[in-house]
């Protein structure tokens, strides 16, 4: 044998036995694509399936960051009172509030129509002498269909507000309701029954009727506070921080029950390409939760008044990302002197009196999801009892000049 034939023969040898090594290592296989998160778009954009099952989820939210001032050298009495409100001795207040907020909107589709939860989580602090944080569920209910149950506005709010910032609604409040909504064909109607917290076993009664078009809207709605917390005192409480401190005449609580009616009408387009022009009016017979008002807010302090009638406008207009809006109401109050001290409570003063707020913003999209917006109010009430009102204001009117910047980062 030659040293050509053995070289050749070694090397047949060493492939063989290379090929047979490598047969014996496992090679992974690459898994198949795998939708982790699969868009679910039937119930618009930002919906996903959870994994696994056919129920869909969106989750979104925002991040505000506000900085606030508000004239206190109109505000009489304790209101004014700036070496308690402020501690600079100012006759202004600045401060700052910074808002998470998280919603969870979870829907599936049954042989009962679609099933949803919705939930929103939010934490909230503020700055300043009476600045305190909060955390809170600020809504949590259940629909099926057009069955709603849960925690949220009252029905009574629904599709109402005049398009500023502050919105200037009678009635903002968040309750525990059962409702009922049938809609076809931009129809709808309601009917709501919200737990008044007074522990008995009758409700409040809200009705809406709604139609809505490519034009805009139009709604009427009805409430019947079943249950009343009214104060036979001339003076009535002080409320601090939205809880009563104490009635100064140790006047008892009486009970009845308040109707109240309001509507409002929205056009859109009316006078200029994205622009919208609402009109809005109340009024109620009885004092009622569902008609009362905030105008002023000073911080540690709100001053509520329960509004006997109220009409109001405001007007919007978008020009690309840049947008404009004001608003404005006028009403009248209950007879503070006679006992009209509902819930949630407010300052009750003595006599009634006219009021009115005027409001206006500019807003604008720096980016995509993040926003700017300035707002500019001005409030004044006049009470007819000015011996009454001296008591707490200094002076038988109220008037704030109040501001804001906010900065918004929503997702």
């Amino acid at each position: 044998m030659n040293i050509k034939s053995l070289l050749l023969g070694s090397a047949a040898a060493l492939v063989a036995v290379t090929g047979a090594r490598a047969a014996d290592v496992i090679v992974p296989v690459a898994p198949e694509p795998t939708d982790y998160v699969r868009v679910c778009d039937v119930y618009g954009s930002g919906f996903f399936y959870i994994p696994g099952t056919e129920t869909c989820m969106k989750i979104g939210g925002y991040v505000r960051f506000k900085y606030i001032m508000q004239d206190l050298d109109t505000i009489g009495g304790p209101f004014g009172d700036e070496d308690a409100l402020n501690a600079a001795g100012d006759d202004y207040a600045a401060y700052s509030r910074v808002r998470v907020r998280l919603n969870f909107d979870v829907r599936e589709e049954t042989e009962l129509g679609t099933l949803r939860a919705f939930a929103r989580v939010q934490a909230e602090n503020t700055t300043g002498q009476f600045g305190d944080a909060a955390y809170a569920m600020d809504q949590g209910y259940i629909q099926l269909g057009g069955l709603t149950m849960g925690y949220l506005d009252t029905l009574w709010t629904e599709g109402d507000g005049l398009l500023t910032d502050t919105d200037l609604p009678v009635g903002d409040i968040q309750v525990n309701r059962i409702s009922y909504t049938y809609a076809a064909d931009g129809f709808s109607a309601a009917l709501s029954l919200e737990d008044d917290a007074t522990g008995d076993f009758a409700p409040n009664v809200v009705g809406r009727l709604a139609y809505e078009g490519g034009w805009g809207s139009v709604y009427l709605a009805g409430s019947y506070d079943e249950e009343l917390l009214l104060s036979g005192s001339v003076y009535g409480p002080l409320i601090i921080n939205g809880t009563f401190t104490e009635f100064l005449d140790g006047s008892e609580f009486t009970t009845d029950g308040g109707f109240a009616l309001k509507a409002g009408l929205s056009l859109k387009d009316l006078i200029a390409t994205d622009s919208e022009l609402k009109f809005e009016g109340s009024y109620a017979f009885d004092p009622s939760q569902y008609s009362t008002i905030d105008l002023i807010d000073t911080g540690p302090f709100a001053f509520t008044v329960p509004s006997e009638w109220q009409v109001g406008a405001g007007y919007a207009q978008a020009f690309g990302k840049l947008g404009i809006a004001v608003s404005g109401i006028y009403g009248r109050t209950f007879d503070l002197d006679t006992g009209s001290l509902t819930t949630p409570p407010y300052l009750s003063l003595g006599g009634s009196g006219d009021y009115y707020k005027l409001v206006g913003n500019v807003g604008y999209e720096i980016t995509n999801n993040f926003d700017v917006l300035a707002e500019i109010s001005y409030a004044n009430v006049d009470f007819d009892d000015a011996d009454q009102a001296d008591l707490y204001l200094g002076d038988d009117s109220v008037n704030q000049t109040a501001g804001f910047i906010q900065f918004v980062r929503s997702f």
